[in-house]
């Protein structure tokens, strides 16, 4: 059964970095698409980013274009998520999430970790 673990979270103030890890278990890692949600208090879950299985194509939210960048390392089943510049308005708990099928194009994610929460302070 495949398992993901996100970890990295904390307390960071405006302008701060931090990198998210997502760790992957169960299953052919390097097959799968993998992305980055997030639900900030009050509000439905977002999404933030993704990379295809292939690792050529990532596509991300506009809110953080240009600020967080989306990686994979299949050798060590894991996903990250670097996050700079980083705004109030990005506190939320952020997901790491899996598709249920093999060669995706990040259009089902069915697949979720437990999350972890980044706060942002002003």
């Amino acid at each position: 059964q495949v398992r993901l673990v996100e970890s990295g979270g904390g307390l960071v103030q405006a302008g701060d970095s931090l990198r998210l890890s997502c760790a992957a278990s169960g299953r052919a890692f390097s097959r799968y698409t993998m992305a980055w949600f997030r639900r900030a208090p009050g509000k439905e879950r977002e999404f933030v980013a993704q990379m295809l299985w292939s690792g050529r194509t990532t596509r991300y939210a506009d809110s953080v274009k240009g600020r967080f960048t989306i990686s994979r390392d299949n050798a060590k089943n894991m996903v990250y998520l670097q996050m700079n510049s980083l705004k109030p308005e990005d506190t939320a708990v952020y997901y790491c999430a899996a598709e249920g099928s093999a060669y995706g194009l990040g259009t089902e994610y069915n697949i979720w970790g437990q999350g972890t929460q980044v706060t942002v302070s002003s």
